[in-house]
């Protein structure tokens, strides 16, 4: 397995795309109103809108740089448009007409001829041939126009640099102001018949395929929503993703709101439309496709007796900005709206002919991320099991506190009974997930979490299988905890991996897209555990790094590089041990010398003949050289002069970081220890002794991030990697009994574990 951050595209494939491909163009709009696009034919799309204020407008957008796409996917950037010529055919129900005012306008946002920003307003009515609700378009952006009423009030368009054009649509009744609409309305609009002509028509389009890997793919509506199904899944199949695709329906945009905002019913016909094509989409391109439900839901639309609450009242709050907030599985008017949602989207993937398949994704009591206080005090929960007061879940220390806790958990693990039998009933032979997130239910500092939030409830049968995701962990790079966390919970439910998934991921800010190599090696880790499917998460960070997976190779039991053994004969003080650099010496004409180190730190080579004393040795010696194919794998030696670390410096403490690598210090030179003798590892942190786990590569995982200045040691033995340094190796009886010493060169190997 292999990963590449994709930054633009150089060599790869590239094809060509009509300017203004219905696949290509986006909608945005102001919360809580929705709108989505679809694409309806290969020259069409279609938007759907629901309104719910007066000031509520929906931008059909076409940029022209792409800024969504993957970047080995990507449209070029062409902002010159004088050159097009659009056409389509234009019909629209529940919206504004072409001719109202306030009608639908073509804005287009870039700068005129001297430079400068501005934007122009080109009202479609102007270029229309037809009725208000069904005409034929045309526009030539070499000599369109904006203004409202042609020609007395026309503003020619420079159109040779635009960053994007959008057309708006609104309700009747629209007039800028925030108040509600008397009740929601629902409005569509359609472009057919699109075509561009003239020398800007068409664009390069990366159209790199991957080869089809072994990773499957997860998305989620609330970050997708803008995009049409056919570019979301576009970037899918052609990075590779085949078989499994766990589709979140999100949390903040699937919902129907009455006047009031308040969440009132189950999908909104926006949101209906693009799961819709969405389904078919998927079902064309073979991806069977995982529904996922949460219990959490966007705060500001939730009604108050749904919340999770904190024992002084205080509603559970995530940490997204605006925040969303936690169902209470107590709350019976709550679980069965989710059953109802859950149904709703079952119907749209059968109605494609897509076989059910349903997560429940996360379900669990929030714990306060400030303060760890359990949000297990709503009216509903009180009434349910009678919590008795727990201001931390870092401090439970009472019977009484953990059989709350236990007690919630068969309330929590009741309420995914019911929504999976609610499915199963819905869609029969429904195969059921539960997705669990491993660092906050199995937080070492709270213990006792488990019993709330991995109840004994959810042990096998009692879905087809487990996911698990522990993104915190996987993004750190920190495989000690994944591996503890997953063992833990297997033992827990009885799960094994061949009815588990795992979700390796996410990187939530562009910024840190480095987590892309530890994310990678999470997901190689699950597949040799055996898990029955392991998918990334998610999607929208994949295009938005240009993260690529490939597999390099099979998996498996193919040959591997180094053998982790150690040399068969022990090696006296009479052993060779050359320390190497390579150092480049320019001299000039006067003696002054340049010199550019190449290495930063030594490769030592070995000459072990001398410790072949017998016949034996030399038998054991060969055995051991054909077992290694000569130089082909490498193996371990002990150094007889350099061999230990005492007290080595590793790291100093931030409060965060708990994964530290062994090194060697020779003054200023640092030398990394990748090969330590099992057993012989001991940590410090300020001098004392602290708990630990090792990872392959000299690695050490502590138990808890030493505080910010805490100087980290560690003593250890360790080996040298090495290889042998010729394809031949030459010894003899004769050599031996006449006292010399055979030849048996060996080389240090550098060693890559991050």
């Amino acid at each position: 397995m292999g990963h590449w951050l994709a930054r633009t595209r150089t060599v790869q494939e590239a094809g060509v795309v009509s300017r203004f491909d219905p696949r290509f163009w986006t909608v945005n709009f102001p919360r809580p109103m929705m709108a989505a696009v679809t694409v309806t034919a290969p020259d069409a799309l279609r938007v759907d809108c629901v309104f719910y204020r007066r000031n509520d407008l929906a931008g059909l957008i076409w940029e022209a740089e792409d800024r969504f796409d993957h970047p080995l996917l990507a449209y070029e950037t062409a902002r010159d448009f004088r050159g097009c010529r659009l056409r389509f055919r234009w019909r629209s129900g529940g919206v504004i007409a072409l001719d109202g005012v306030n009608g639908p306008v073509l804005t287009i946002e870039g700068r005129d001829a001297a430079g400068a920003t501005r934007a122009w307003y080109v009202r479609l009515w102007n270029y229309a041939a037809g009725t208000p609700e069904d005409a034929v378009v045309t526009i030539d952006f070499a000599t369109v126009s904006g203004g409202f009423a042609h020609p007395g009030e026309a503003v020619p368009v420079w159109a040779g640099d635009v960053d994007r054009m959008f057309v708006s649509l609104v309700a009747p009744g629209y007039d800028g102001s925030d108040a509600a609409l008397p009740a929601p309305v629902e409005g569509w609009a359609e472009m057919t018949g699109i075509a561009c002509a003239g020398p800007g028509s068409v664009l390069a389009i990366g159209d790199v395929v991957v080869p089809p890997h072994g990773l499957g793919i997860a998305s989620g509506y609330d970050d997708s929503y803008h995009l049409t199904p056919a570019r979301l899944l576009r970037n899918a199949l052609q990075l590779g993703y085949r078989g499994t695709l766990v589709h979140y329906v999100g949390m903040s945009h699937y919902f129907r709101l009455d006047a009031g905002r308040i969440v009132t019913g189950v999908l909104n016909a926006p949101c209906a439309a693009w799961h819709r094509d969405f389904a078919a989409v998927a079902k064309r391109l073979g991806y069977a496709v995982i529904w996922s439900l949460s219990y959490e839901l966007f705060d500001a639309h939730c009604p108050a007796g749904w919340k999770q609450r904190r024992a002084d009242g205080a509603p559970a709050l995530t940490g997204w900005v605006p925040p969303s907030t936690l169902l209470s599985p107590a709350n019976g008017d709550a679980m069965a709206y989710l059953a109802a949602v859950a149904r709703a989207f079952l119907a749209i993937g059968q109605a494609a002919g897509l076989r059910p398949r349903f997560q429940i994704g996360e379900p669990w009591w929030w714990v306060d991320p400030a303060t760890q206080a359990p949000c297990l005090y709503d009216a509903a929960a009180v009434a349910a099991f009678a919590p008795v007061p727990i201001a931390s879940m870092r401090a439970v220390a009472t019977a009484a506190q953990r059989d709350t806790l236990d007690r919630a958990g068969m309330c929590l693990a009741a309420s995914t009974a019911a929504l999976t039998a609610a499915v199963r009933a819905a869609a029969p032979g429904c195969v059921v997930h539960l997705l669990a997130y491993l660092p906050t239910i199995l937080d070492p500092q709270a213990p006792e979490a488990k019993r709330a939030n991995l109840p004994l409830g959810w042990a096998s049968p009692a879905f087809d299988v487990l996911q698990l995701e522990d993104y915190d962990w996987a993004a750190a790079g920190d495989r000690v905890s994944t591996a503890r966390g997953v063992a833990a919970a297997e033992a827990r439910l009885g799960y094994p991996p061949g009815r588990q998934h795992y979700l390796s991921g996410f990187v939530l800010r562009p910024e840190e897209a480095g987590q892309w190599a530890a994310i990678d090696r999470a997901a190689a880790d699950a597949r040799a555990r055996g898990v029955a499917a392991t998918i990334v998460w998610a999607l929208p960070q994949v295009m938005r790094d240009g993260f690529v997976h490939f597999d390099s190779g099979e998996e498996g039991e193919a040959m591997q590089a180094f053998d982790d053994v150690a040399f068969p004969l022990a090696l006296g003080r009479e052993a060779e041990v050359t320390p190497g650099f390579s150092t480049q010496i320019v001299t000039a004409a006067g003696g002054a010398e340049q010199r550019n180190a190449s290495w930063a730190e030594a490769r030592c080579r070995y000459d072990v003949g001398p410790g072949v004393r017998s016949e034996e040795d030399i038998a054991a010696l060969l055995a051991f050289f054909r077992a290694r194919m000569g130089p082909a794998r490498g193996f371990r030696l002990r150094d007889p002069f350099d061999w230990h670390g005492a007290d080595e410096a590793i790291g100093t403490g931030d409060g965060t970081t708990r994964r530290f690598a062994l090194v060697r210090h020779y003054g200023t030179s640092v030398r990394r220890v990748t090969r330590p003798v099992v057993g012989s590892v001991a940590v410090k942190v300020a001098g004392v002794a602290r708990g630990f786990a090792s990872e392959a590569g000299g690695w050490v995982v502590l138990d808890t991030a030493p505080a910010a200045g805490a100087a980290v040691t560690a003593s250890f033995d360790f080996d040298v990697p090495v290889r042998f340094a010729e394809d031949g190796l030459s010894v003899s009886r004769a050599t031996f009994r006449a006292g010399v010493a055979a030849s048996v060169p060996l080389v240090e190997l550098r060693e890559d574990f991050t």
